[in-house]
């Protein structure tokens, strides 16, 4: 029954909205379980622009089209590095339904946490910073939301393959990584996406159609050759 109102609650979605959001505030509020970003002025803002004028004089051209990349790469394909040609959600829709459940909610958590924080982007505060790109809205650095995705969708793809469990979260963590690379996002607000990722699965997990979800995907990818049984 879960899995035929799940598939019903997708179908059922306006345009635009790929997947239900399945956590709210009151089981995920950013506020609570974030610290505050640095205030700014402090010693370790000045250390996290420190970090960022460093990157950016030490990054190469391919190491900056690598990590745009990235940035605009908004979905799992980005682990398909490590879990091979298999791994094409277009092949995989079970396991695409269950990322696009993950994505949802994760981008309802994190655009609460910013809407909280309104801490201003690294470019915002230095114009002459040399980031890859703008962000329309400039007070949105924190938590980072591309960071806050790759390790939700990281933490859910080692859970259902447990054997590349250190690859996928080295890669999450590689991803995170080009936001400093391109000057988007300050070290604390990486690390705020890294810790809010992590939470937003494990919240998800204890939801009924989220394991549903979990477990057709699971099932998918051991079919696929991808997981073992």
């Amino acid at each position: 029954m879960l899995g035929l109102w799940l598939a019903a609650a997708l179908a059922a979605a306006p345009p635009g909205q790929h997947a239900p959001v399945l956590l709210s505030p009151s089981d995920l509020d950013p506020a609570l379980v974030l610290p505050p970003p640095p205030a700014a002025g402090s010693a370790q803002a000045t250390a996290e622009f420190a970090e960022l004028h460093a990157a950016e004089a030490a990054r190469t051209p391919t190491e900056e089209a690598d990590a745009r990349l990235d940035g605009d790469t908004k979905n799992a394909t980005i682990f398909a590095v490590v879990l091979g040609p298999r791994f094409d959600l277009d092949k995989l829709p079970a396991t695409a339904r269950l990322m696009a459940l993950v994505r949802a909610s994760e981008k309802a958590i994190v655009d609460t946490g910013k809407d909280e924080f309104r801490r201003p982007r690294p470019y915002a505060v230095e114009p002459g910073l040399k980031s890859c790109k703008r962000n329309e809205d400039p007070l949105s650095s924190y938590p980072s939301g591309h960071t806050s995705m790759a390790f939700s969708m990281g933490e859910t793809l080692a859970r259902l393959v447990p054997a590349q469990a250190p690859a996928l979260l080295a890669r999450a963590a590689r991803y995170g990584q080009s936001r400093i690379v391109c000057g988007q996002h300050f070290r604390s607000d990486v690390s705020a996406g890294h810790l809010l990722g992590g939470l937003i699965v494990e919240r998800l997990m204890t939801k009924a159609a989220f394991q549903a979800a979990f477990a057709e995907a699971r099932s998918e990818l051991i079919a696929a050759g991808i997981a073992q049984p």
